[in-house]
């Protein structure tokens, strides 16, 4: 595994699941996922979040798949997207009397998409810095 190509993959995935993130949950969906109230949230463990599934599927994709190309990359994110969400999703339906079924719908499609598109990222990355 090429370190350098870890990072970089890793920071720039981190990077995109972050924007795709604020992008779906805080702009287009914010009906749907009220946002924390402020007092309460830290944009800094949120980011950091994003950059350690970032660095997740980077490491993955490296280390163990060789993944390095955008199809792949977006196919392999999608399912690490789902079951990212499933496990959740789970716990939150768990914990939380308020979260709907059509939440947990919306969650779990979304978060496929975030990952489909980060995983593409990284995926393209790694192709490129070989």
């Amino acid at each position: 595994m090429k370190t350098k190509t870890f990072i970089i993959a890793g920071i720039c995935g981190g990077i995109v699941y972050w924007f795709l993130g604020w992008l779906g949950y805080g702009i287009i969906l914010s009906d749907y996922f009220p946002q924390p109230n402020e007092d309460t949230r830290s944009l800094t463990f949120l980011f950091l979040g994003c950059l350690s599934i970032g660095f997740f599927l980077s490491y993955f994709y490296n280390r163990w798949a060789q993944i390095a190309t955008m199809s792949t990359g977006a196919r392999a994110g999608a399912f690490f997207g789902l079951f990212f969400a499933l496990i959740d999703g789970f716990f939150n339906m768990a914990m939380d009397a308020s979260l709907t079924t059509e939440l947990f719908t919306l969650h779990i499609a979304i978060s496929i998409g975030i990952t489909a598109v980060t995983g593409a990222i990284v995926g393209f990355i790694n192709g490129k810095m070989k």
